[in-house]
């Protein structure tokens, strides 16, 4: 079983190639291997917002996502030549000598992907062009992000995996982001948690704690209210002067503090409600208010900014944590699995793996290079989770605001 996988939910592009054992492999039995893939970022183009301009983000999917299945499917072995012809004629039919009959089909699948693609003008245009260059690969399966997300962003990936579903002849499988985050570590590893567990898919745009019970077994317990860690970060970045993204960049100065000048204390926004949701929006207003009362020459002074990028991080770690232990308290579990972004902070990841040695609980994290967008946890639970449901071209549409166990 081979599934190609595509990830447009925000401002990464991602395609990748994953080899199984039998249609449902074990997600913790390493019953797979990626053959290839690919993450196209975006960062650059947005630093000048301060955050992710979904627009531009929309426009650079639609023309980068050729040149990457391209090179993905080179890489995995599976891009193959068409017979030699002129690629006018590959376009247009698809064979170098196409019958009458054949070369009216072929108009007529032309016509079809001109329909799917209508909004995504570009897109269809190189889409075309790969077509009549290339055969159609061994793959069995597509997947692709439908939720959640940036709705123009995941309006391309799902548009491209309908395009080639219907030209292809493939099924498709739609696929929750942040299911994905949460079995993206065991791209890496192999250890299976002990369930239930207690999983936190922490991004720029999602903060949520979920007890697993098991694969595509779920049940949604908090998340947040307004910002999430991850925009809260970009935000407080943006009001300090600083790059984008903001995670890396208040990570970057906090660990350049030294010592306390500027008696700065941030709140821990809901940290002693009792329930388990966020709420990050006051204390990106806190640091606002902060800023605005020093002089200029104080919120230029890379101590300030040191200074607060570190009360920063600490607030927002230690809300984090102490919802996530009262959570593992309360429903007594023995595991916690944590996905998304956010989870790279090294001062966040290295605070809950002391608290859950502590507390004598596994932690699981994701490799680095998978805490961020990638096709390649959506592949893998395309692949393992019952929740990834089997859409024809005709009928699937992303979900902007999907639940993870709606």
């Amino acid at each position: 079983m081979k599934l190609l996988a595509i990830e447009t939910s925000c401002d990464d592009t991602g395609v990748s190639i994953i080899e199984a054992k039998g249609a449902r492999p074990k997600i913790f039995g390493k019953d797979f291997k990626i053959l290839a893939e690919t993450v196209s970022s975006q960062e650059k183009l947005h630093s000048e917002y301060g955050g992710v301009f979904p627009s531009l983000a929309k426009r650079e999917h639609q023309k980068n996502i050729i040149p990457i299945l391209t090179k993905v499917l080179k890489k995995a072995g599976l891009l193959k030549p068409m017979k030699p012809a002129s690629v006018r004629q590959l376009a247009d039919y698809g064979e170098a000598k196409p019958t009458f009959a054949k070369a009216r089909a072929r108009q007529g699948k032309l016509k079809r992907l001109e329909k799917i693609l209508e909004r995504n003008p570009e897109l269809l245009c190189n889409l075309k062009t790969f077509l009549g260059e290339y055969q159609k690969p061994r793959i069995d399966k597509l997947a692709v992000t439908i939720g959640p997300g940036l709705e123009p962003c995941l309006w391309v990936g799902v548009n491209f995996a309908k395009a080639l579903g219907f030209y292809w002849d493939l099924p498709i499988a739609g696929v929750n982001h942040i299911e994905a985050h949460i079995w993206s570590g065991w791209l890496t590893q192999s250890k299976a948690p002990t369930f239930p567990a207690i999983g936190l898919a922490v991004s720029g745009g999602n903060t949520q704690l979920i007890i697993i019970k098991g694969v595509g077994k779920y049940k949604l317990i908090g998340e947040t209210r307004d910002d999430a860690a991850g925009e809260c970060f970009d935000k407080t970045a943006r009001i300090l002067g600083l790059g984008y993204p903001g995670g890396v960049e208040i990570a970057k100065w906090a660990r350049k503090f030294k010592d306390p000048k500027y008696d700065i204390h941030l709140p821990r926004p809901m940290i002693r409600e009792p329930n388990f949701d966020f709420s990050f929006s006051g204390l990106k207003t806190a640091v606002l208010y902060d800023f605005e009362k020093r002089s200029k020459q104080t919120q230029k002074s890379p101590d300030y900014i040191a200074e607060m990028a570190k009360e920063i991080q600490n607030s927002i770690s230690e809300v984090l944590i102490s919802k996530t232990m009262s959570s593992v308290a309360k429903y007594g579990v023995e595991s916690v699995i944590l996905g998304g972004g956010v989870s790279a902070n090294l001062h966040l990841s290295q605070a809950f793996k002391k608290e859950c040695k502590a507390r004598k609980i596994a932690c699981f994290l994701p490799g680095k290079r998978y805490t961020a967008d990638n096709a390649s946890m959506i592949a893998l639970t395309a692949l393992a989770s019952p929740k990834a449901k089997i859409y024809g071209y005709k009928n699937i549409k992303p979900k902007s605001n999907l639940k993870i166990n709606g």
